[in-house]
């Protein structure tokens, strides 16, 4: 921010202080425009400073997880672990913020309630929860898209006289649940990821089931130095290549004889199988091409992790209970330390909450089927309202007054993922109608700033003043993004890639899958003059 700019007004407001927030303030500042990020937490780091559960880490290798844009910062950065710790994450974001000097264009400890367009003045007028009001020609959501956490309303949750845990807004200072009788509630990746190492420390705890989830091993382990030195060498190259794939990371495991998993014969499907699962990570579902298309496929990998899930855990019951009989990939799959080997310890035990549901909670428990199990703390690993949800709680109005929220009572509507009609100036990366949460996040996030910085860029030399995405360009890239959803097996389950685990959300599929072929799209539509959009 230049000094001397009065403080209520700015070219770009930005709203979060996360990866993409960060990148979004360097990029507008890059082009010579001024911006302000506001943030609801003390610190950068977004996700990353509100997650700090036991065992969270990235399902994305660090040297992916991490920004391309500045080779001397890649260099720069030494990564420990092949996946990083919510810990070491956020010393890279903290590392970011300083190393560009971002820290003067943010204001921490302020939440953005609501975000006004002014169609005479070609503006947004944004209110802060300190009273403050902002005006700015241009308004960027980074408001993430899992940040919103999801809490069940419970009956009696605020009868429970013992302690109550959300992961996605974990204490500071830690929890101990040494001596500790444990309720976690929900299998999601953070659920996957804490309960090993609550298990680790707690007298008992209790795991409250709905549905399981496909988990593959991280093996985790510390960054080969000659390794991480092959990378650094060819960085990016490297990079490039793993944004020729649909999920933007794991490139360096593509080949050329890939193939469909019903074309070779069993005995060579199950040693391609085990290849991934000994590598470990997300890339196990890319073993084949077309186990996201074709049920039959999608059998081989799904019976193959269930077989994997009867070797490890002991009893048969309770190994029969944390086998999902979904499709394989509908929903994001968990990468783990150990979880279904958790289940083998006598301080554990699994409640199927479909056959025995949650009734309710006691002053010192969780009554189920009528018997109140005791417990000191509750972990709700419940996730996130995820894509809309943090949109949804600030009031954002565009032409006429109309509320974003009423726009997308039927589910979000948007083109390319970055625009939505009726809101001039208004952008959301990784919205709805992209990649996002189907990929590696960071190279989302760069791609998003990049064609947003890029289009003002333009707009700047063109004495443009307004861009506005059209009603028709929107109808059509909804119609896309459904028929390509449509073609896969990703809505083969209730997910919250649909919001279905948000009660009363619209069962829409949100993200778009293909990351290659969406950044395609957009280069192209900029390329022909920003096709789809008015700039006025």
């Amino acid at each position: 921010m230049s000094t001397g700019e009065p403080h209520n007004t700015t070219d770009v407001v930005i709203v979060g202080a996360g990866l993409a927030g960060l990148y979004m303030l360097h990029a507008v500042r890059g082009i010579g425009l001024t911006g302000r990020v506001f943030e609801a937490g003390s610190g950068v780091g977004g996700t990353w400073f509100w997650n700090r559960y036991p065992g969270a880490r990235c399902d994305v290798p660090s040297l992916e997880y991490s920004f391309g844009f500045d080779e001397a910062l890649q260099q720069e950065w030494e990564w420990t672990e092949r996946y990083p710790t919510q810990p070491e994450i956020l010393r890279y974001i903290e590392h970011v913020a300083d190393r560009f000097e971002l820290r003067d264009g943010i204001t921490f400890d302020t939440r953005v309630e609501a975000a006004h367009y002014d169609e005479a003045a070609t503006a947004w007028t944004v209110t802060t929860d300190a009273g403050e009001s902002i005006t700015a020609r241009f308004v960027v959501m980074a408001t993430g898209c899992l940040s919103a956490a999801n809490v069940p309303n419970i009956e009696g949750r605020d009868d429970f006289e013992g302690e109550i845990y959300h992961t996605g807004h974990w204490p500071h200072e830690g929890v101990d649940f040494t001596g500790k009788r444990v309720a976690v509630i929900g299998t999601g990746s953070s659920g996957v990821q804490s309960i090993p190492v609550i298990a680790n420390e707690a007298d008992h705890v209790t795991v409250l089931q709905r549905t399981p989830a496909y988990a593959v091993p991280a093996h985790n382990q510390p960054l080969d130095p000659e390794e991480v030195g092959r990378i650094k060498a060819d960085y990016a190259d490297w990079r490039a290549v793993a944004r020729q794939t649909t999920t933007g990371f794991g490139g360096y495991l593509r080949s050329d004889d890939l193939t469909g998993a019903l074309e070779v014969d069993e005995l060579d499907r199950r040693q391609t199988y085990e290849e991934r699962w000994a590598h470990g990570g997300l890339t196990f579902l890319g073993a084949f091409t077309d186990l996201m298309f074709s049920m039959d496929a999608n059998d081989t990998a799904a019976d193959f992790v269930r077989g994997k899930i009867t070797e490890i855990v002991e009893d048969p019951a309770i190994a029969a209970r944390l086998s999902p009989d979904t499709v394989i990939g509908c929903k994001r799959m968990c990468v783990d330390t150990g979880y279904y080997a958790t289940f083998n310890r006598e301080n554990v035990d699994l409640v199927d909450v479909n056959a025995t549901p949650i009734e309710r909670f006691t002053p010192n428990g969780v009554q189920i089927a009528g018997d109140v199990r005791a417990v000191d703390s509750v972990v709700f690993a419940t996730g996130f309202d995820a894509m809309t949800g943090a949109l949804d709680r600030i009031d954002i109005r565009g032409r006429g007054g109309v509320p974003l929220k009423e726009k997308w009572a039927a589910g979000p509507l948007t083109y390319l993922g970055v625009q939505i009609n009726g809101f001039p100036n208004f952008f959301t990366i990784t919205g709805p109608g992209s990649p996002s949460v189907l990929t590696n996040m960071v190279v989302s996030i760069e791609q998003h700033v990049e064609w947003i910085r890029d289009l003002l860029g333009v707009m700047a030399a063109d004495g443009k003043t307004e861009v506005e995405a059209t009603a028709e360009a929107e109808a059509e890239w909804v119609d896309y993004v459904n028929l390509v959803a449509s073609a896969t097996l990703f809505q083969g389950c209730s997910s919250w890639y649909l919001g279905a685990n948000v009660p009363g959300k619209p069962r829409v599929f949100m993200p778009l899958p293909g990351f290659h072929e969406y950044k395609q799209q957009c280069d192209q539509v900029a390329a022909n003059g920003y096709d789809g959009f008015v700039l006025a």
